[in-house]
Protein backbone atom coordinates (compact mmCIF):
# COMPACT_ATOMS: atom_id res chain seq x y z
CA UNK A 1 0.00 0.00 0.00
CA UNK A 2 1.59 3.30 -1.08
CA UNK A 3 2.25 6.06 1.41
CA UNK A 4 0.04 9.18 1.31
CA UNK A 5 2.39 11.22 -0.87
CA UNK A 6 2.11 8.66 -3.69
CA UNK A 7 -0.95 10.44 -5.15
CA UNK A 8 1.09 13.62 -5.69
CA UNK A 9 3.76 11.86 -7.78
CA UNK A 10 3.96 12.06 -11.56
CA UNK A 11 3.29 8.94 -13.65
CA UNK A 12 7.05 8.37 -14.06
CA UNK A 13 7.68 8.78 -10.36
CA UNK A 14 4.88 6.33 -9.59
CA UNK A 15 6.58 3.73 -11.80
CA UNK A 16 9.83 4.23 -9.87
CA UNK A 17 7.95 4.09 -6.57
CA UNK A 18 6.23 0.81 -7.50
CA UNK A 19 9.53 -0.72 -8.65
CA UNK A 20 11.15 0.30 -5.35
CA UNK A 21 8.25 -1.15 -3.42
CA UNK A 22 8.68 -4.53 -5.15
CA UNK A 23 12.23 -5.04 -3.80
CA UNK A 24 12.18 -6.18 -0.15
CA UNK A 25 15.79 -7.27 0.39
CA UNK A 26 19.38 -6.45 -0.36
CA UNK A 27 21.31 -9.68 0.19
CA UNK A 28 24.95 -9.25 1.11
CA UNK A 29 27.33 -11.67 -0.58
CA UNK A 30 29.26 -12.14 2.68
CA UNK A 31 27.49 -10.58 5.67
CA UNK A 32 29.74 -12.52 8.05
CA UNK A 33 32.74 -10.51 6.85
CA UNK A 34 30.98 -7.30 7.97
CA UNK A 35 29.96 -8.60 11.40
CA UNK A 36 33.29 -7.66 13.09
CA UNK A 37 32.93 -4.08 11.79
CA UNK A 38 29.73 -3.40 13.75
CA UNK A 39 31.01 -3.65 17.38
CA UNK A 40 33.67 -0.91 16.89
CA UNK A 41 30.93 1.37 15.62
CA UNK A 42 28.86 0.64 18.74
CA UNK A 43 31.86 1.10 21.03
CA UNK A 44 32.74 4.47 19.51
CA UNK A 45 29.15 5.65 19.85
CA UNK A 46 28.94 4.54 23.50
CA UNK A 47 32.32 6.19 24.19
CA UNK A 48 31.00 9.40 22.61
CA UNK A 49 34.04 9.49 20.32
CA UNK A 50 32.90 11.27 17.15
CA UNK A 51 36.13 10.73 15.21
CA UNK A 52 36.32 7.01 16.03
CA UNK A 53 32.63 6.70 15.15
CA UNK A 54 33.19 8.40 11.80
CA UNK A 55 36.11 6.05 11.03
CA UNK A 56 34.08 2.99 12.05
CA UNK A 57 31.14 4.12 9.91
CA UNK A 58 33.37 4.76 6.90
CA UNK A 59 35.00 1.34 7.32
CA UNK A 60 31.60 -0.37 7.42
CA UNK A 61 30.33 1.71 4.48
CA UNK A 62 33.41 0.78 2.44
CA UNK A 63 32.98 -2.91 3.26
CA UNK A 64 29.29 -2.89 2.33
CA UNK A 65 29.97 -1.01 -0.91
CA UNK A 66 32.67 -3.54 -1.81
CA UNK A 67 30.39 -6.47 -0.92
CA UNK A 68 27.60 -5.08 -3.08
CA UNK A 69 29.99 -3.87 -5.81
CA UNK A 70 28.77 -0.28 -5.80
CA UNK A 71 30.82 2.92 -5.74
CA UNK A 72 31.82 4.10 -2.26
CA UNK A 73 30.33 6.97 -0.29
CA UNK A 74 32.02 9.59 1.85
CA UNK A 75 30.69 9.47 5.37
CA UNK A 76 30.69 12.31 7.89
CA UNK A 77 29.54 12.12 11.51
CA UNK A 78 28.57 15.36 13.21
CA UNK A 79 27.56 16.07 16.81
CA UNK A 80 24.02 17.32 17.54
CA UNK A 81 21.21 16.84 15.06
CA UNK A 82 19.84 19.93 13.37
CA UNK A 83 16.20 20.63 14.17
CA UNK A 84 13.38 22.91 13.21
CA UNK A 85 9.61 22.95 13.62
CA UNK A 86 9.48 19.85 11.34
CA UNK A 87 11.58 17.77 13.77
CA UNK A 88 15.18 16.53 13.90
CA UNK A 89 17.36 15.50 10.98
CA UNK A 90 18.96 12.11 11.69
CA UNK A 91 20.89 11.57 8.47
CA UNK A 92 21.30 13.01 5.00
CA UNK A 93 22.29 11.52 1.63
CA UNK A 94 23.71 14.05 -0.82
CA UNK A 95 24.84 13.17 -4.35
CA UNK A 96 27.98 15.11 -5.28
CA UNK A 97 28.79 16.10 -8.85
CA UNK A 98 32.03 14.40 -9.89
CA UNK A 99 32.68 12.97 -6.42
CA UNK A 100 31.32 10.15 -4.27
CA UNK A 101 27.99 10.91 -2.59
CA UNK A 102 28.18 12.27 0.93
CA UNK A 103 26.28 10.74 3.84
CA UNK A 104 26.03 12.84 6.98
CA UNK A 105 24.95 11.28 10.27
CA UNK A 106 24.38 12.99 13.62
CA UNK A 107 25.27 11.21 16.85
CA UNK A 108 23.42 13.37 19.40
CA UNK A 109 19.80 14.36 19.83
CA UNK A 110 19.00 17.99 19.05
CA UNK A 111 17.27 19.08 22.24
CA UNK A 112 19.05 17.19 25.01
CA UNK A 113 22.27 16.56 23.05
CA UNK A 114 22.40 12.96 24.26
CA UNK A 115 24.22 10.29 22.29
CA UNK A 116 21.60 8.38 20.29
CA UNK A 117 20.91 4.71 20.88
CA UNK A 118 23.10 2.32 18.90
CA UNK A 119 20.29 0.59 17.00
CA UNK A 120 18.75 3.93 16.03
CA UNK A 121 22.10 5.21 14.83
CA UNK A 122 22.86 2.06 12.84
CA UNK A 123 19.40 2.09 11.26
CA UNK A 124 19.94 5.72 10.23
CA UNK A 125 23.30 4.74 8.72
CA UNK A 126 21.63 1.90 6.78
CA UNK A 127 18.74 4.15 5.76
CA UNK A 128 21.10 6.63 4.13
CA UNK A 129 23.09 3.79 2.56
CA UNK A 130 19.85 2.45 1.07
CA UNK A 131 19.37 5.74 -0.77
CA UNK A 132 22.79 5.15 -2.34
CA UNK A 133 21.90 1.55 -3.15
CA UNK A 134 18.63 2.61 -4.78
CA UNK A 135 20.65 4.59 -7.31
CA UNK A 136 23.81 2.51 -7.67
CA UNK A 137 22.69 -1.08 -7.08
CA UNK A 138 19.05 -1.06 -8.14
CA UNK A 139 19.39 1.56 -10.87
CA UNK A 140 16.37 3.54 -9.72
CA UNK A 141 16.10 7.10 -11.04
CA UNK A 142 14.88 8.29 -7.64
CA UNK A 143 14.91 7.00 -4.08
CA UNK A 144 11.50 7.06 -2.43
CA UNK A 145 10.55 6.06 1.10
CA UNK A 146 8.44 3.05 0.11
CA UNK A 147 7.56 -0.01 2.15
CA UNK A 148 10.13 -1.85 0.05
CA UNK A 149 12.76 0.76 0.94
CA UNK A 150 12.17 0.22 4.66
CA UNK A 151 12.21 -3.55 4.18
CA UNK A 152 15.59 -3.27 2.42
CA UNK A 153 16.92 -1.20 5.33
CA UNK A 154 15.66 -3.86 7.76
CA UNK A 155 17.14 -6.67 5.67
CA UNK A 156 20.59 -5.09 5.98
CA UNK A 157 20.13 -4.53 9.71
CA UNK A 158 19.15 -8.15 10.26
CA UNK A 159 22.11 -9.43 8.23
CA UNK A 160 24.53 -7.27 10.23
CA UNK A 161 23.06 -7.45 13.73
CA UNK A 162 20.33 -10.04 14.23
CA UNK A 163 22.01 -12.81 12.23
CA UNK A 164 25.37 -12.06 13.89
CA UNK A 165 23.85 -12.23 17.37
CA UNK A 166 22.08 -15.50 16.50
CA UNK A 167 25.30 -17.00 15.13
CA UNK A 168 27.22 -16.00 18.25
CA UNK A 169 24.49 -17.56 20.39
CA UNK A 170 24.77 -20.71 18.28
CA UNK A 171 21.30 -20.62 16.75
CA UNK A 172 21.66 -18.59 13.58
CA UNK A 173 23.18 -18.51 10.13
CA UNK A 174 26.68 -19.87 9.78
Amino acid sequence: MPFAYYDRLSAGQKRIYRRSDEIPKIPLADARAAWPLVPPLQAALVADDRRALERACQTLADALAADLRVPPINLVVLAARPSHDWGELHGLYEPQRGRPPRVTLWMRTARLRRVVAFKSFLRTFLHELCHHLDYELLGLADSFHTEGFYKRESSLFHQLVTDAAAAIAGSGPT
